[in-house]
């Protein structure tokens, strides 16, 4: 038999399901993509963000979300590989803790960054980005494969990239000429708030996972604890886990379906996990949809549970047809040129945070004017993703990447 006919008899029970990281790819490399249209002028508007009072979801509404589902689609298998690791839950809290830890982190400063006052700082606002990137590899870099040139010096490197964060924050000046600020949460920032949603969603799955019904109950929790967001109940005080419920509800969603594919792949009954996956899709649409006309409509900037439940809808949907191309009908050679994206991730949505500060420092901005307008800008968002992926490809190659 060829080796194309021997995967497709592999038994669905005992394969691999490459899809998981083929979808967590084409999303962070949408990431990447609809990031950089700060550099554009004229993008159409079906694909940017929609503005907080506006009722409607752009593309760039769906990306965030889709990689909360992801977060969540891992949770399970990430759970059963340290249990399968004779790990009890005390050890597997210890490391859930400080990843959500480093996310937290990671996500204040670069949130901060974003509500910095260039002209109170007494570097470069640049400059600072740069350090604020090479702290992050220091403290959170991959050491495994450097652990021969001893843990003393690898120890040294971390503590230079906590110095590093904690110079960045003595001399952080925020907010406006007359009102000066210091550092503070703001809205957590991007790597916050999927902090916050794991940390809440792996913890209720360590506890309650072998059961999906609970998880199943805790996602309708979540959707209930967005709309009370918006609408108190009687007698209940409107509150927040943190964040937004919207973000916990898309992490909850996505560990219903990472759960329900490791039953049924144990199970070996691949078509019940498709109806079940095509069932968490359809109605999360249906439910949005109909949820549209209260408490806000569609709209990111307020997470409301109509966009919460749609987008949900939408990623559900999105990982069942990349399932069935990639998995069921072995066509995965198009995702090749993602590839590194789904593995080294984290350190594909830090690259830009270090990118873009050198292109202005040398400028090398200069080199794109004229190039970022309209359909000519968008080719060149595409092309700047992609350049994003070949950088983080060639660290790769020298052992150099993020892992928390």
């Amino acid at each position: 038999m060829s080796k194309s006919n021997i995967a497709n008899t592999t038994p669905f029970g005992s394969k691999r399901i490459a899809s998981v990281d083929v979808f967590r790819a084409i999303t962070m490399f949408l990431m990447i993509f609809v990031n950089d249209f700060w550099t554009l002028t004229n993008v159409p508007e079906w694909l940017g963000h929609k503005a907080a009072n506006v009722d409607g979801i752009g593309f760039s509404d769906v990306i965030f979300p889709a990689f909360l589902f992801i977060v969540g689609l891992s949770i399970p298998y990430a759970i059963k590989s340290r249990r399968d690791k004779q790990q009890n839950n005390t050890t597997i809290l210890k490391h859930v803790f400080k990843r959500t830890l480093a996310l937290i982190v990671m996500g204040i400063f670069m949130v901060n960054f974003e509500n910095i006052n260039a002209q109170a700082l007494i570097i470069s606002k640049h400059l600072w980005e740069i350090i604020m990137v090479i702290a992050i590899f220091l403290v959170w870099l991959y050491y495994r494969p450097f652990e021969h040139t001893g843990k003393h010096k690898i120890l040294l490197l971390q503590t230079i990239g906590v110095a590093l964060f904690v110079f960045l924050a003595a001399i952080y000046k925020g907010g406006s000429t007359g009102h000066m600020e210091w550092m503070k949460t703001h809205w957590w920032g991007i790597l916050g708030l999927i902090g916050w949603a794991y940390l809440f969603n792996t913890v209720i799955y360590i506890y309650l996972g072998k059961r999906i019904v609970f998880l199943i109950m805790a996602f309708i929790i979540f959707q209930l604890l967005n709309i009370q967001e918006f609408t108190s109940f009687t007698q209940i005080p409107t509150f927040k886990l943190v964040v937004s419920a919207s973000m916990h509800a898309s992490v909850c969603a996505g560990m219903v379906a990472g759960s329900l594919l490791l039953k049924y792949q144990r199970l070996n009954k691949e078509p019940v996990f498709i109806m079940a996956l095509l069932i968490l899709a359809a109605a999360s649409l249906i439910y949005g949809f109909l949820m549209r006309p209260y408490w806000g409509g569609f709209s990111k900037i307020r997470a409301t549970p109509s966009w919460t439940s749609v987008c949900i809808g939408i990623s559900a949907m999105s990982f069942l047809m990349i399932y069935i191309i990639v998995d069921k009908l072995k066509f995965s050679l198009w995702a090749r040129p993602f590839k590194i994206a789904g593995t080294n991730t984290l350190t594909c949505y830090v690259m830009p945070y270090f990118v873009y500060p050198i292109l202005v420092m040398t400028g090398g901005f200069s080199l794109f004017e004229g190039l970022s307008d309209g359909n000519v800008g968008l080719l060149k968002s595409l092309l700047f993703s992609f350049a994003i992926i070949a950088i983080v490809a060639m660290l790769n190659k020298i052992k150099i990447k993020l892992k928390i």
